[in-house]
């Protein structure tokens, strides 16, 4: 394994952005921690897309890189994920050519296929055949940032000659990244040389699900060095554990639910997950997240405490998964912005040197 990078890993729930008074406010805040974040070492930044949802209202990412490519200097940012069923593959390959050429070659471009059934529901998307056609999507993406013009025939779409611009930034595109929690969305990573991400199952299953992965593309017998992966965890850094854990527990514990009642109670209502071997192990997850806090902390799900037990967790972690990328979620649940921000400074300034 090469050197550990450190990234951060912001999101923008409902509840934040319903008690700002204007959506501005929460930006202006979000933007502000990331320049704070590039100043302090932090080599990179991702956000992720949600439409319909309580968990993610981050509904035009590719408009907020913007101002975050223009706001840093030498961050690396991206979308991790693009839900990619939800757009048009071509005018998404040319955003994302833009955002890379804005930022002069800084862009790390993240694809999935979604999970939620009622994010697809409200937009009449076929949610049961999302991973056909992010498959598609992805396919006319590269195609459009390497081809001088596409033509194709597929199921979802169709173009003749479709004439794309800019190509991007980097050459011959950036990085692609897969999040990947099933073992097919795993192997199709492999198969096609492509990074993958993680951000839901507890330590030891994702260890085995990147064992699983380094050991297809071995066998796929690419050429050049093996593609990287990512991690994002929550962590939380203050003082003394007592006060770390004082501070975050209660913000854990209702991370994941904080706004599902309103969406619940609307006309259509909140629809989850399909039901397979996957989707039950992190409907498991999701309910140890949101009755122990110790569920967090055993399974590495959250990093809790003084900068030497973060150190300590981290470390840990990191010769147990083995990853390239470590993504801190320093936001989550109702925890205040001062916390989240003296989270940030005590891991960048007392932690992320024991990894250099």
């Amino acid at each position: 394994m090469g050197k550990l990078e450190f990234g951060i890993w912001d999101s923008f729930p409902a509840h934040e952005m319903a008690t700002s008074a204007v959506a501005a406010d929460v930006y202006d805040q979000h933007l502000y921690e990331v320049q704070m974040a590039e100043e302090l070492g932090y080599e990179s930044y991702y956000v992720i897309e949600h439409q319909n949802s309580h968990v993610g209202q981050l509904t035009a990412p590719s408009v907020y890189l913007t101002a975050v490519a223009l706001k840093t200097t030498t961050m690396r940012f991206g979308v991790m994920i693009y839900q990619l069923p939800f757009y048009n593959p071509i005018r998404l390959a040319e955003e994302a050519a833009m955002l890379d050429h804005l930022s002069h070659g800084r862009l790390e471009f993240g694809t999935g296929i979604g999970v939620a059934e009622h994010e697809f529901m409200r937009w009449n998307l076929p949610f049961f055949e999302r991973q056909q056609m992010a498959t598609e999507a992805l396919e006319i993406i590269v195609k459009a940032w390497t081809q001088d013009e596409v033509t194709y025939d597929g199921k979802y779409w169709k173009f003749d000659e479709a004439l794309p611009v800019p190509k991007p930034y980097q050459q011959p595109h950036p990085p692609i990244w897969v999040g990947a929690h099933s073992p097919a969305s795993l192997e199709f990573a492999a198969k096609n040389n492509y990074n993958v991400s993680q951000n839901l199952d507890i330590d030891t299953t994702i260890a085995e699900k990147f064992d699983l992965y380094r050991k297809i593309w071995k066998e796929c017998e690419h050429p050049g060095p093996m593609p990287r992966t990512f991690l994002t965890r929550a962590v939380h850094v203050a003082e003394t554990d007592e006060k770390a854990r004082e501070e975050a527990e209660q913000p854990l514990l209702t991370s994941r639910s904080l706004g599902r009642t309103g969406l619940a109670n609307t006309r259509l209502g909140f629809k989850g997950n399909q039901d397979s071997p996957t989707q039950r192990e992190l409907a498991r997850v999701f309910e140890g997240m949101s009755t122990s806090f110790e569920f967090w902390t055993d399974n590495g799900l959250a990093l809790v405490g003084s900068p030497e037990t973060v150190t300590k967790q981290l470390k840990e972690q990191y010769e147990l998964i083995g990853y390239d990328i470590f993504c801190a979620s320093h936001r989550f649940g109702p925890l205040p912005k001062e916390q989240v921000i003296k989270s940030m400074k005590l891991f960048a300034e007392e932690v992320m040197p024991n990894f250099n």
